[in-house]
């Protein structure tokens, strides 16, 4: 039996109500995720607001204060960067409901950013709910399910994003209510400085061309698809990515993903 948590109302009317109700309270996430528990239940939930590439600023978690360090506080350090559902924001900016397969690179799940991440959290699936705000912004339910949990299914898809524009619209309604321009502030490092790090990953010694198949890699593209999106051969990507690793000194993609946190942590000590 799957232990998934229940809305706390009767009906659906009930916890739409509820959720209309608490616009502009500090009870609106909470009993707006009520409201998308009758679509299809789930525990875990991280809001965070997205701006171009700043770095995305936390509104809300349920995640246990024991675990937060391993699991917010790691994902906002700049391990978001590898994160599929944040490079299809930055991609195309989606108003839309979406599933881990439906964005993930070929390998992610032999990535060591899903073997750190996922597993450290012990989380089975994950699904992704973008809703565009003015000026630019995205708010970003990230929504999971826990290793004895099932699997998203793409008929539960289907009826998040049947409820998405009423979902939507409360959320814009709510977020401009708290005014949340002058609300939660971009603080810290700029994502743009840390996207600059990305892209200076191992300037010191690789080449562009490295470079760009060591970003490719942490974000968990095998070397066929690598090859696809940058136009050269699956064999040209493992002379490159070899001659990396010897350059880097290293012999596994968790040290080039040490490395790459690493380098992070360079950018926040400025």
């Amino acid at each position: 039996m799957y232990h998934l948590a229940r809305p706390k109302t009767d009906t659906v009317e009930e916890a739409l109500a509820a959720a209309i109700s608490s616009v502009g309270t500090a009870d609106f996430i909470p009993t707006g995720l009520d409201y998308l528990r009758y679509i299809a239940p789930f525990r875990g939930c991280l809001l965070t607001l997205l701006n171009g590439t700043r770095r995305p600023v936390h509104l809300y978690d349920n995640v246990r204060v024991e675990r937060r360090s391993e699991v917010v506080d790691r994902y906002l350090d700049g391990a978001y960067l590898l994160d599929p559902f944040y490079v299809a924001y930055r991609d195309y900016a989606p108003c839309d409901a979406l599933r881990l397969n439906d964005v993930a690179p070929d390998r992610f799940q032999q990535s060591t950013y899903f073997k750190q991440y996922y597993h450290s959290i012990r989380l089975r699936d994950e699904m992704a709910i973008l809703i565009d705000l003015p000026a630019g912004k995205h708010l970003f339910y990230s929504i999971g399910r826990l290793i004895d949990e099932p699997r998203f299914t793409a008929r539960e898809i289907t009826e998040f994003r049947r409820v998405l524009p009423v979902f939507s619209a409360l959320n814009r309604r709510h977020f401009v209510h708290e005014a949340y321009n002058n609300g939660p502030s971009d603080e810290g490092v700029p994502a743009e400085e840390i996207d600059a790090a990305l892209a200076r990953f191992g300037s010191d010694h690789l080449t562009e061309r490295e470079r760009e198949i060591a970003s490719l890699i942490l974000k968990g593209h095998s070397s066929k698809s690598i090859a696809r999106i940058i136009s050269i051969s699956p064999g040209t990507v493992k002379i490159h990515r070899k001659n990396m690793y010897r350059k880097l000194n290293i012999s596994s993609q968790s040290e080039l993903f040490s490395l790459f946190l690493s380098a992070l942590s360079g950018v926040e000590r400025v």
